[in-house]
């Protein structure tokens, strides 16, 4: 799978770390966002499986430490619920800024009860899932509740939470007194699914119940049979991968690669058409009939969700090759079958080219290499080798090409 590390900055400025999970095609069917659990961050381990799992069922996800976590900016103890509802937001204005926006938000723990807040802000979100979540983001208030009076007289105070020593400060344990399960979830309006171990030892089962019993249909409820909180069962993280993976498809539309675009652009008969699809180099491209992409690799400041524009020139040549030769062989009746073409594109020194026209600084070299099932005599070979080179793509490419640029514009 194709895995990125991404930032982007939130509404206050800070500069937050991210990781996106891509499918091996570069095309997700369907953009995900997951919000980790309290203190945790992006890289704790059912966030980091879950995210996996789901891109190899084919939707990306991108998880990111808030505010003040992993290897994102900010002070953890100015942060508070309402904040990470914020960060939600401006990861999903990122997302529908460079890939595509969100359609199925999932929350783990205090990021499950964030994401049922975010899901009634973030508008292109289709369906939610929680993972092992409060009711209330009060909750979370039994894990420092010996240390809640000094917060809030000293304004902030180091806690210790799971063997990890955090500041915590007194706006958290006021905003977390602000969101009341009932009204959130009555006014989601969004098909909920919820994950819940009845052996959870940190967050008990009967706080999914109570989301369940707030939440409106269509909602479904799977319970984590022997799951610890943090699912750290490979098994575990998986299931729910696979299941929240066939719950989704029941409400997004997981059949072909999703894109926010609105109509398709219009193209006319014998007309290629370009689009941008992001602010770095993921393009749209188009003919009457057809459209995919075009990008460059990660290393390189792409999204790696397409061809590059010299394996798309490799492409069309070898395409060509291949129907040329095919079309070759039919007619004499060559006993030939699988033909390949693999191509390779270099810069060379022209100097080391002996039949080039060019004798000083570098030039364009593509290397064809053709394969095929099937014998053929001495001649039949070197004749097919000839026909590779009368291939049109092959003739433009070889023969004078001039290229008239002209403003669209004017």
């Amino acid at each position: 799978m194709a895995r990125q590390k991404v930032e982007f900055t939130n509404h206050l400025g800070h500069t937050l770390a991210g990781a996106l999970e891509l499918p091996d095609s570069g095309h997700p069917k369907a953009m995900a966002l997951f919000a980790h659990c309290f203190t945790c961050g992006k890289d704790v381990v059912a966030a980091s499986r879950i995210a996996r799992a789901l891109a190899d069922q084919g939707i990306g996800v991108l998880r990111f430490d808030f505010t003040g976590l992993g290897g994102s900016d900010g002070d953890f103890a100015n942060t508070s619920f309402s904040s990470n509802v914020a960060d939600l937001e401006s990861a999903a204005e990122y997302l529908a800024r460079e890939f595509q926006a969100p359609r199925l938000l999932v929350g783990h723990s205090l990021g499950g009860a964030a994401v049922l807040v975010a899901a009634k802000r973030i508008e292109s979100v289709e369906a939610v899932a929680t993972i092992a979540a409060p009711a209330t983001p009060q909750h979370v208030q039994h894990l420092f509740a010996d240390q809640a009076c000094i917060i809030e007289e000293q304004g902030r105070s180091e806690v210790n939470i799971g063997g990890r020593k955090l500041e915590l400060g007194a706006d958290l344990l006021e905003d977390l007194k602000l969101w009341p399960v009932e009204k959130t979830l009555a006014d989601l309006h969004k098909p909920l699914l919820i994950f819940h171990s009845p052996v959870d030892q940190l967050v008990n089962v009967s706080e999914a119940a109570k989301i369940y019993q707030a939440a409106r249909h269509p909602k479904s409820f799977i319970s984590l049979e022997n799951a610890d909180h943090l699912l750290t069962r490979q098994a575990d993280a998986d299931y729910v991968a696979l299941t929240l993976t066939a719950w989704a498809s029941r409400y997004l539309d997981l059949a072909t690669p999703h894109t926010e675009s609105h109509d398709r652009p219009e193209v006319e008969a014998g007309e290629v058409l370009i689009t941008e699809q992001d602010n770095h180099f993921r393009r749209g491209l188009y003919t009457t009939e057809h459209q995919w992409h075009a990008d460059e690799p990660v290393a390189r400041g792409g999204g790696n969700q397409g061809p590059d524009p010299y394996e798309l020139l490799l492409m069309s040549l070898g395409a060509c090759t291949s129907m040329t030769l095919r079309l070759y062989a039919n007619h004499k009746s060559l006993p030939i079958e699988n033909i390949e073409v693999r191509l390779h594109h270099k810069r060379v020194h022209a100097q080391d080219c002996a039949d080039c026209e060019t004798k000083e600084g570098r030039i364009d070299e593509i290397e064809r290499v053709i394969t095929y099932d099937g014998e053929l005599s001495e001649d039949q070979r070197r004749r097919l080798l000839e026909i590779a080179d009368k291939c049109p793509v092959h003739k433009t490419l070889t023969g004078e090409i001039r290229i008239r640029t002209v403003d669209g514009n004017s």
